[in-house]
C-alpha cells in the first residue's frame, strides 16, 4: 500500500480512531470505568507512571495531556492534586467518551479537539507539565515537528514526561508463528498500515480508514526533544509492558528484552 504524504497520514488515522471509538465503548473496561471515575482519588495510572509524576510534581500545577483517547488518565491527574487539567486529541469520538467521563468526574477538565500540528493559540507556554503516554509517539509521521509543538505549550522549565513503549518491541510480531524471531528492522523507515479497527484485545474484523504506524527509534526521539529545546533529565528503560495483552508473551524472559521507556525533558 502507498504511504501518503504526512498531511494525509494525519487525517487516516484520525478517521481510523473515530471509526474505532464505538469498539471501545461496547468493552466491559468503558462500563467499569464508568463507574470507577466517580470515585474519590480516582485514578488508572500504574505504580511506574504514578511514581514519576510524584517525582516530577504535579500537586498545584497546570498539566495538558497531548493525545489524550478517553480522558481518563488526563482525569487521573486530579489525585496527584493538580490545579488544572486539559487534556486535547485530535478525534471527536474519542473526545466524546472524555466528556462523557469528565460530566462523571468530581473533577473537572477541560478537553479540546485540535490536531497537536494546529493546536490554539491559547495553549502556548501555558502549562507547567505535558504528559504523554502509550501510543502517541508512533502515530507521528515527523517526530521531530511533533515534539516542536509539544514543547510550544510549556511554560519555560516546563516539564514533559513520556511514558511510551519501547521501540526495540516494534521488530517483532506478537503474532507470528515464531513470535521470538526479529520481523522487522529497529531502523524500519516504512510505517505499519492496519486496515482494522484500533482495539487493545484482539482483533475485530471490519474495515475502517487506513492507520499508519510510524517507527521512531531512541535515536530520532531524543533528537528530536534536544532540537525542540528541550533538556533531557530522565530517561529509563523497563521490563514491563504498557501495550496491548499480546506482548506479555515477551515477559521474565532470561533474555529480556526492554519493553517501555520513561522520559522527562525541560522547557530551556
Amino acid at each position: 500500500m502507498e504511504v501518503p504524504n504526512n498531511k494525509n497520514a494525519i487525517e487516516s488515522n484520525r478517521q481510523a480512531w473515530n471509526d474505532s471509538a464505538r469498539h471501545h465503548q461496547e468493552s466491559p473496561e468503558w462500563q467499569a470505568l464508568l463507574s470507577e471515575v466517580t470515585q474519590t482519588g480516582f485514578s488508572c495510572l500504574d505504580e511506574t507512571l504514578r511514581g514519576l509524576l510524584e517525582q516530577v510534581g504535579v500537586d498545584g500545577k497546570d498539566v495538558v495531556q497531548l493525545c489524550c483517547n478517553n480522558g481518563r488518565e488526563s482525569l487521573s491527574l486530579f489525585a496527584l492534586g493538580a490545579r488544572s487539567v486539559v487534556g486535547v486529541d485530535q478525534s471527536a469520538a474519542f473526545l466524546e467518551q472524555a466528556r462523557v467521563l469528565n460530566g462523571r468526574s468530581l473533577h473537572q477538565a477541560e478537553f479540546i479537539e485540535a490536531d497537536i500540528h494546529h493546536l490554539p493559540e491559547s495553549l502556548r507556554n501555558r502549562f507547567d507539565v505535558a504528559l504523554i503516554t502509550i501510543g502517541v509517539l508512533n502515530w507521528m509521521p515527523d517526530i521531530g515537528e511533533f515534539f516542536r509543538h509539544v514543547a510550544s505549550t510549556l511554560k519555560p522549565g516546563g516539564q514533559l514526561v513520556i511514558y511510551e513503549t519501547h521501540p526495540f518491541l516494534e521488530m517483532v510480531d506478537p503474532d507470528a508463528e515464531d513470535p521470538f524471531r526479529l520481523a522487522t528492522s529497529y531502523f524500519r523507515r516504512e510505517p505499519f498500515v492496519q486496515q482494522e479497527p484500533i482495539v487493545y484485545v484482539g482483533k475485530v474484523e471490519q474495515q475502517v480508514a487506513p492507520s499508519y504506524w510510524f517507527v521512531h527509534n531512541l535515536g530520532a526521539i531524543f533528537t528530536a526533544a534536544l532540537d525542540a529545546g528541550l533538556a533531557i533529565a530522565h530517561f529509563k528503560e523497563y521490563p514491563h509492558s504498557n501495550r496491548e495483552e499480546a506482548y506479555d508473551q515477551y515477559l521474565n524472559r532470561e533474555a529480556q528484552m526492554p519493553m517501555c521507556f520513561t522520559w522527562v525533558g525541560v522547557k530551556n
